[in-house]
């Protein structure tokens, strides 16, 4: 269960008073007190959700910050317990707020099927938020640590902020210790070129959320609420409008985020890299949620054996952590399946290569390579829509019908236009035309960045071009923009 207040959402009257505010104050406060003062203010904003669960924070971080100072003092197999309690403990914490009850009502369900006395309660807990992303960030630190890639931190406080950084602190962009961690202690100036850089990309990553995210949320949670009452061309608008939705939603957050932390002098790595233009599952995976598919592959893909391993291996280490990662995004079967069939994506990729290489060869795709990459691009991004429905919709049930229900009436003698009048039903014409501008308008910019990043954007641009595009995401923020104070899709987790 989660509940989210709305004090605080980078979409909210909130945070247009809390972040100015802060950032005036970082740069005017001693550099000796920065770290106290970013440290309080992660504190409120975080607060402002469910106050007392920043003791949970607090519980965790001094966890790890303990067991990385004895990790660092200790060799042999002391260190390496070390490790296992830091990560038991602070996994125990999560396992109890997140997956509890999950395996508590699968393990009641067998016993009621055996006939078993099973009389454990599941527990009435609210999820804090973003727990699964500051639990990754503080056991990527330990780890590091005790691979001696990087010193334990002895300063309490400056690693509490490393755990509690605001812009990051509740959706990512999930941070290593060796990239952070050093950031505070540096002395950050104020810079007008890099203030406004991140004011920009602020301004993108607000276009994404509350113009586009939020008015695709319109059609989607209304057909997802009861999908039963839906066939044909409006369950497959749900389901493509979610696949955007998600994308534009957690990549604006993200985008938000590496803004705001730029404004004041901070380098958060980039979480997103166009992954709506990739030709391939495998290059999806490389360009989507960067932070957290890096951290899987270096704290499970590789130590599990990576593909260093024989085939057979490889695939497993493959299915394993996508698996993981499903579940990572929820306690419930739907995320689980559905991280288990973008595993099993990316091993048929690998399996039918050289049949792929063949096709193109018969059919003469490899002399028309544009036209080759689109073909790709349009498949990659189907195969990512359908996987979505199981990440949308309520259970395992609704997910069958959705699926199973996409094409109906399509083929019927005026079936089509119907299924169109059932559309606009859904979506009226003028937020239909609207909303595929934005989207065109996104596509665009993404297309001629090329780099995805619009951490400086533009540079190379002439002045009339730039300017033209940070007007028109403004324009469309303020007479287009869904300001509802939808929560981000990504909280949740």
């Amino acid at each position: 269960m989660l509940i989210i207040g709305s004090n605080m959402l980078f979409n909210s009257f909130s945070f247009l008073i809390f972040f100015p505010t802060v950032t005036v104050l970082y740069f005017l406060v001693p550099q000796a007190y920065r770290w106290f003062f970013l440290l309080t203010a992660s504190c409120i904003f975080y607060m402002a959700f469910i106050p007392v669960y920043v003791l949970v924070l607090a519980l965790t971080i001094s966890i790890d910050y303990t067991a990385a100072l004895f990790i660092e003092k200790s060799e042999g197999r002391r260190r390496k317990w070390y490790l296992i309690i830091s990560i038991v403990s602070t996994c125990t914490v999560l396992f109890i707020f997140k997956y509890f009850n999950f395996f508590n009502s699968n393990l009641g369900q067998v016993a009621r099927f055996f006939h078993w006395n099973y009389s454990i309660e599941n527990l009435s807990l609210i999820l804090p938020i973003g727990l699964s992303f500051h639990t990754f960030q503080s056991l990527s630190y330990v780890i590091e640590v005790y691979r001696k890639n990087y010193k334990a931190e002895h300063h309490f406080g400056i690693y509490a902020l490393y755990v509690m950084f605001y812009p990051q602190l509740v959706a990512g962009p999930i941070e290593r210790p060796g990239n952070l961690l050093p950031q505070f202690y540096e002395k950050h100036f104020f810079d007008y070129q890099r203030v406004i850089d991140g004011l920009k990309l602020m301004v993108w990553g607000f276009f994404k959320k509350v113009v586009i995210a939020d008015r695709l949320a319109l059609v989607v949670d209304k057909v997802y609420s009861d999908p039963t009452q839906y066939t044909g061309l409006p369950l497959i608008a749900a389901a493509i409008s979610f696949a955007i939705q998600v994308y534009c939603d957690f990549s604006g957050y993200s985008d938000i985020a590496i803004g705001s932390a730029q404004v004041m002098g901070f380098r958060l790595m980039d979480n997103f890299n166009r992954p709506l233009f990739s030709a391939s599952v495998p290059d999806f995976w490389r360009r989507w949620h960067i932070s957290l598919m890096t951290w899987f592959r270096d704290y499970v893909y590789i130590p599990l054996g990576g593909n260093r391993v024989d085939k057979g291996r490889w695939y497993f280490n493959i299915f394993f952590t996508f698996t993981l990662s499903g579940l990572w995004h929820g306690a419930n079967w739907g995320m689980v399946l559905w991280g288990s069939f973008n595993g099993l994506y990316v091993i048929l990729s690998d399996l039918t290569e050289n049949l792929r290489k063949r096709g193109l060869t018969l059919t003469r795709l490899d002399h028309h390579p544009f036209l080759h990459r689109g073909l790709g691009i349009a498949l990659t991004f189907f195969l990512f829509w359908f996987t979505l429905i199981i990440f949308r919709t309520r259970n395992l049930s609704d997910a069958l019908y959705v699926m199973t229900h996409l094409g109906t009436g399509l083929m019927a003698p005026g079936g089509l236009w119907t299924s169109v009048e059932s559309l606009y039903r859904v979506l009226p014409k003028y937020e239909l035309i609207t909303v595929l501008i934005a989207i065109g308008w996104m596509i665009f910019i993404e297309t001629i960045e090329k780099q995805g990043k619009m951490r400086h954007p533009f540079s190379e641009k002439p002045v009339w071009a730039r300017w033209t595009v940070y007007y028109v995401c403004i324009l469309f923020l303020i007479f287009f923009g869904e300001y509802n104070d939808q929560a981000f899709i990504y909280f949740q987790f």
